[in-house]
């Protein structure tokens, strides 16, 4: 009885120091270097459970395990107390500041066990943590995305957590206005970025990143922030704590969150709704509220932010309407939101918003036909005008996956320009939902002669096959250019995909295209709801950067191509196409189909 009473007081006069603490305040505090860190120390840390307002936490030290996160990278042991023996070591824990005797030592970062009844922590040591803001001195220019072997992906996937390491405290992305079908298509590609993709939430303060008015007095350490990577009518953020605030600059979740390096994202007040205990996972369920920075270095050892300083963010205006089998438009739905600006995470974003407008429509179907038109602004006044249509096909993909993969890809391709970053302006796109799969593939063609005078015009009959349809004839007319040597052509009718196939490898060919030339070959793609004609000859066709070089004699292709390094290489089609004319087709025009002609 006495032993028992004794450790009830021992624990009443732990409590009690700890709740006499004054809770840290925006400065630069005073610092205990982790040589100094001794086992059995009595430390303090700062965290929400509930709100915003952070709480102290008993920490007694266990040790420093010296090198246990990496090289010369040490980390201090400790034994959370208080409300964090029920809930453990939680996801959004990570960054919460540790003090002993009122000086700074680090951030809860790492957790040792998710079954162990002991809440072990690990911390960062805030000196290795303050070395991050050196390197935020003189920031790179970011660099292309690097294109990784699909066969490389395939077989590779983040590891999962080990239940004996230290491993660094769960920071989840989490998605607020999120569709239950975005989950299985998209938290493979988040997890091999390195992210765990989750449904969360987001108050209705987080539509934009303007600046809150009082972001000078922001983020005080223990504090809740958020890490925003899309906001507004879509949002997607995370979460840790405050380590660190000098008035300035702040230093959180001592530990890496999307292992970027330079970055550039709004940096936001958060708040927690509920901190849920678990032996397996606890986590803290939380909002984003304010945008109060940005944050510009995400290193191995935390995050890097700027109080004050307003981020770039892509705005994107997607436009949804609902039509019937006539055409008419008889419902719109309008999401706005922005995007953060980054040459990994931007198009996977862009194609995640994308899948999830969609899916989110009450009229998404199976058989929904989508027809999309986009366009996005450049900072340098370049634009660029897109069209396509996605319908179901006999692949296991459905069309509105296909319409964000189209999206995404054009991001792929403008983000993965090797020579200039780009500056995105505002990005806008039309989604019409025609409620039945509208796929047609070409059958046949036919001219009135097969013979024909130079500068003449060719009526070109085509009769194309629509999916459960009957048969439809159009007519496009050709003209033959006068001058034209007399001799044996042919014409040809054909989808988008094949005339596009050629041009799609010169940024393969050629690594150092122009940002320009990237965006020029963009607007040529031929979009694939047209039907096209040409009228061809077999001289070869070469295809340079973002210019199609038509009947090039064999000599002078050999000239150019000997004077090219083999970084940037020619690529040639057996043909030449002298004339082209295409017709709009509210469908998906498949297939293909070849006349012969002879020119007097």
């Amino acid at each position: 009885m006495i032993f028992r009473l004794a450790a009830a007081c021992a624990v009443l006069l732990s409590v009690s120091v700890v709740f006499a603490q004054e809770r840290p305040r925006i400065g630069k505090p005073p610092i205990l270097p982790v040589s100094q860190v001794k086992k059995g120390m009595k430390a303090v840390a700062w965290t929400v459970f509930e709100g915003t307002r952070p709480e102290p936490v008993p920490v007694e030290i266990i040790g420093v395990w010296k090198n246990a996160n990496g090289p010369k990278a040490d980390v201090i042991l400790g034994r959370m107390g208080g409300k964090a023996e029920r809930t453990n070591v939680a996801g959004g824990m990570s960054g919460s500041p540790v003090y002993v005797d009122g000086k700074l030592i680090g951030a809860v970062a790492l957790r040792l066990s998710f079954f162990s009844p002991d809440a072990i922590c690990g911390i960062t040591p805030i000196e290795n943590m303050l070395e991050i803001n050196d390197l935020d001195q003189s920031k790179p220019p970011q660099r292309a995305a690097v294109e990784i072997p699909g066969e490389f992906l395939a077989g590779t996937s983040i590891p999962a957590n080990q239940s004996l390491t230290l491993q660094p405290i769960d920071t989840p992305l989490m998605m607020a206005g999120a569709h239950p079908e975005v989950f299985p298509y998209f938290n493979g590609i988040f997890k091999n970025m390195g992210v765990q993709l989750v449904q969360g939430g987001s108050t209705a303060a987080l539509k934009s990143t303007t600046l809150a008015q009082d972001w000078k007095s922001s983020l005080e350490p223990g504090d809740t922030v958020s890490m925003i990577l899309v906001s507004g009518d879509i949002n997607i953020s995370s979460g840790c704590t405050v380590t660190y605030n000098d008035g300035s600059r702040v230093l959180i979740c001592g530990h890496a969150f999307l292992n970027i390096g330079p970055l550039n994202m709004p940096m936001a007040r958060g708040e927690i709704l509920w901190t849920l205990a678990s032996s397996f996972q606890p986590t803290k369920v939380s909002n984003a509220t304010e945008v109060v920075g940005t944050f510009t270095q995400d290193r191995h050892l935390g995050m890097l932010g700027h109080l004050g300083e307003k981020p770039r963010m892509i705005p994107v205006k997607l436009t949804l309407r609902s039509l019937n089998v006539q055409g008419g438009a008889f419902k719109t739905n309008t999401l706005n939101f922005e995007v953060m600006e980054s040459q990994k995470f931007t198009p996977q974003l862009m194609m995640l918003g994308l899948f999830n407008a969609i899916s989110g429509m009450n009229e998404f179907a199976d058989e929904t036909t989508y027809r999309i038109s986009a366009n996005i602004s450049l900072a340098n006044g370049q634009k660029l005008d897109l069209h396509t249509m996605q319908a179901a096909s006999e692949m296991p993909i459905p069309p509105s996956l296909q319409s964000a993969v189209w999206f995404g890809d054009k991001f792929n391709k403008l983000f993965g320009n090797a020579v200039r970053m780009p500056d995105v302006g505002r990005v806008e796109a039309t989604i019409d939902l025609i409620p039945e799969r509208r796929t047609a593939a070409i059958e046949s063609a036919w001219i009135p002669s097969s013979e024909v005078e130079a500068g003449a015009e060719i009526p070109v009959k085509v009769f194309l096959r629509p999916y459960r349809g009957g048969r439809v004839e159009r007519e496009i007319k050709l003209k033959v250019p006068a001058g034209l040597t007399p001799g044996n052509y042919r014409i040809q009718l054909s989808e988008a995909a094949a005339l596009n196939s050629m041009q799609s490898m010169t940024p393969l060919a050629n690594r150092f295209m122009e940002l320009t030339q990237t965006v020029s070959l963009l607007n040529q793609e031929r979009a694939n709801n047209r039907l096209y004609a040409a009228l061809v000859q077999p001289r070869p066709t070469v295809y340079t950067e973002d210019r199609t070089m038509p009947n090039l004699p064999s000599s002078v292709l050999n000239v150019m191509q000997n004077g090219r390094s083999a970084s940037r290489t020619l690529i040639a089609a057996p043909e030449t196409a002298v004339a082209e004319e295409s017709i709009p087709f509210d469908y998906v025009v498949s297939g293909s189909h070849s006349l012969r002609l002879t020119v007097k």
